[in-house]
């Protein structure tokens, strides 16, 4: 598999649906939270930070699990997230159908993008991509950047 291009999408207002509501589907919510899109967590459970940010408005928890055929066509975006890969794969099938952007989180095959670490500091917003391949560098490369942008606003370099 060849390299990605990175690409920044404004995603403000966009309906993206995340199904899944364990650690890795609440890490891609609280990120992609940071720019404004209409989220919607279908997931019969999920993490407190799931259930707080529902309370507050953040987003809408459907306490469901994923039925074949309900992905309206008009989503922006698609993740799925949950821990059964027979699931994530059906909904792949049913995005790539129709036409719904889709990212798959056990299966970079079956992945039209790979989401990635983000570092932000005002509008300063950086991407980092392992490729699919190296999470663990990615995230190390991620960490590293969060602190050097945080530390930048800390220094007087006058």
């Amino acid at each position: 598999m060849g390299r990605k291009f990175p690409i920044f999408l404004d995603i403000e207002g966009k309906k993206i649906w995340v199904y899944g509501g364990g650690k890795i589907a609440t890490r891609r919510i609280q990120t992609l939270m940071e720019f404004g899109p209409l989220l919607e967590v279908v997931a019969p459970e999920a993490l407190t930070e799931i259930e707080k940010a529902d309370r507050r408005g953040e987003l809408v928890w459907r306490r469901k699990r994923y039925q074949e055929g309900e992905i309206p066509k008009e989503l922006f975006m698609v993740l799925a997230a949950t821990d059964d890969n027979e699931v994530n794969e059906k909904i792949y099938r049913e995005c790539r159908k129709k036409e719904v952007l889709v990212n798959i989180c056990s299966n970079r095959n079956h992945c039209m993008f790979q989401f990635p670490g983000i570092a932000l500091k005002g509008e300063l917003v950086i991407g980092i991509n392992g490729g699919g391949e190296n999470h663990h560098l990615a995230k190390r490369w991620t960490d590293r950047i969060r602190k050097e942008v945080e530390e930048d606003g800390e220094r007087d370099d006058c």
